[in-house]
């Protein structure tokens, strides 16, 4: 932690920052494209695209099949942000307990394709991703309008999104929070 006058938009901001959330404060932008990306696929304002192929953690491509008839939970994580390697865990485990019901679609703000890869592995992430800043992945944080990560974004099997919040609503109602979806 550290004390510093930053300058931003004509005026200086003196607080004690950690360099990881000047970092993660900054990055997310870039990463997550909210920088108007190009629409290269012509992809709707309003509507989440899941890519007809996924990775799998070692880089294969896998069709859809595996999330279909699932609720979704699209999450917004990265490797160097530190309150997202501790939801991880967290989320893995909730995932494994309802794996019949529902799957988890990382949608990764790292620098490159390797280096979501190794996040997943270290962390055993049992589950797909987008193509690390493929035009779907960053449409995707456009459309949900990801502010900070870790953001998780329920999505039910007709691809409406249920809720921005899951990852407070896993917080709040633990093993019981897809049933709280399912009702909302």
């Amino acid at each position: 932690m550290f004390v510093s006058a930053i300058y931003v938009g004509g005026m200086f901001l003196n607080k004690i920052l950690s360099f990881g959330l000047i970092m993660g404060l900054f990055s997310i932008n870039s990463i997550f494209g909210w920088a108007e990306p190009e629409n290269e696929k012509n992809l709707p304002d309003d509507q989440i695209i899941i890519p007809e192929t996924l990775l799998k953690v070692s880089g294969e491509k896998v069709g859809l099949e595996k999330i279909a008839e699932k609720y979704v939970g699209l999450y917004f994580s990265a490797s160097w942000c530190g309150p997202c390697r501790k939801f991880t865990p967290k989320l893995i485990e909730f995932r494994n307990k309802h794996e019949e019901e529902f799957e988890v679609i990382l949608v990764g703000g790292d620098g490159s394709a390797k280096a979501q890869a190794n996040y997943m592995k270290k962390y055993g992430m049992p589950w797909l991703a987008m193509e690390n800043q493929s035009s779907e992945s960053k449409h995707a944080s456009k459309v949900t309008g990801v502010e900070f990560i870790p953001f998780l974004v329920i999505v039910d099997q007709k691809g409406n999104i249920v809720t921005k919040d899951g990852k407070k609503d896993l917080a709040k109602w633990g093993d019981q929070a897809l049933k709280y979806w399912k009702d909302l």
